[in-house]
């Protein structure tokens, strides 16, 4: 089975990939360090610190493959969306009818999503929505909330 495709700005792939520097050169000595540390502690049955220890380098262990995946699979996003259209990479401003409000998001790939800060994903409902739309259009979007309604104000 081939694996999925993973798309990320550039941006985003250099911060992954400085993370990934960072968890092999640094946290991962640490960890070792501190399991060693906990070795010395005797008995490993009811020994806390090596049972912490061990956690802990698992979950960095787990987070280490996981973003060499991710940059194993990547595609990078190209702006080839025709202009005044929206696109992967692109910010548009939407007006929310349902909710009477603007709204700001940039469309990245689903691992860069982070609706908090205005990240959405281009295979989420609104993301997929938008998708293609220009200045002036109104979408739909279906959610689990129902049907949602935006004009789009902007593209940048």
């Amino acid at each position: 089975m081939a694996e999925k495709e993973v798309i990320l700005s550039k941006e985003y792939l250099k911060k992954i990939q400085a993370e990934l520097e960072y968890l092999k050169t640094q946290r991962r000595p640490e960890i070792a360090e501190k399991i060693k540390i906990a070795r010395g502690f005797g008995d490993l049955s009811e020994n806390a610190e090596y049972d912490e220890a061990k956690n802990e380098q698992a979950e960095v262990e787990a987070r280490i493959a996981k973003i060499e995946d991710m940059i194993r699979n990547a595609k990078t996003i190209e702006d080839n969306t025709p202009k005044g259209e929206v696109g992967l990479g692109k910010t548009v401003l939407i007006y929310d009818e349902s909710f009477d409000e603007e709204l700001e998001y940039k469309i990245v790939g689903t691992a860069e999503a982070n609706p908090l800060e205005g990240l959405i994903s281009n295979e989420s409902p609104v993301g997929q929505a938008l998708l293609g739309a220009k200045k002036g259009d109104r979408v739909e979007a279906e959610t689990p909330q129902g049907k949602l309604y935006y004009k789009v104000l902007e593209i940048k």
